[in-house]
């Protein structure tokens, strides 16, 4: 099991297979509008602008779990992530990632991807860096910065 057994909601309702990023490096990242961290959507776009001709995306998934800290539509998310940061990379739907109501994705990436990445989400802006072939390598806490994941993100992209 990997990322490609996926299929998420977009921000629009429809699904996107996580199989569309075969190939690629894959950054995922819960985010949040009202966090600390948001301003973290800055060096996020920065990567995905410095490395997506080179195989890499970012794929960022709101949520309103950690102090309802995004508590705005979809579609207003979508609003604050372009207008505020100039965010070009997928945003998709707000979803769940800790707790009963956990999105699947989320269940693989904490539970069942390897003992060293296992763990509850305990904030926004947790990282999950995917390799070209789909499977997690490295999981990263919200104070680190996006800069911080570079020489990883250049280790998988060449």
């Amino acid at each position: 099991m990997n990322i490609y057994d996926f299929s998420m909601q977009k921000a629009d309702g429809n699904y996107q297979p996580l199989s569309d990023y075969r190939g690629k490096a894959v950054l995922i990242v819960n985010t949040a509008s009202k966090c600390g961290f948001t301003k973290q959507f800055a060096g996020l776009e920065a990567l995905y602008k410095k490395y997506q001709n080179n195989g890499f995306v970012i794929l960022a998934f709101p949520c309103n779990q950690f102090l309802r800290q995004d508590p705005g539509t979809n579609e207003e998310i979508q609003t604050f992530c372009k207008t505020n940061f100039g965010v070009t990379f997928p945003v998709f739907a707000k979803i769940d990632v800790r707790g009963k109501t956990q999105n699947p994705l989320y269940n693989y990436l904490t539970k069942e991807s390897g003992d060293q990445f296992k763990g509850a989400i305990k904030w926004n802006f947790t990282k999950f860096l995917i390799d070209r072939e789909g499977n997690l390598v490295r999981r990263y806490a919200p104070p680190v910065t996006p800069e911080e994941i570079m020489p990883d993100i250049e280790s998988l992209v060449g």
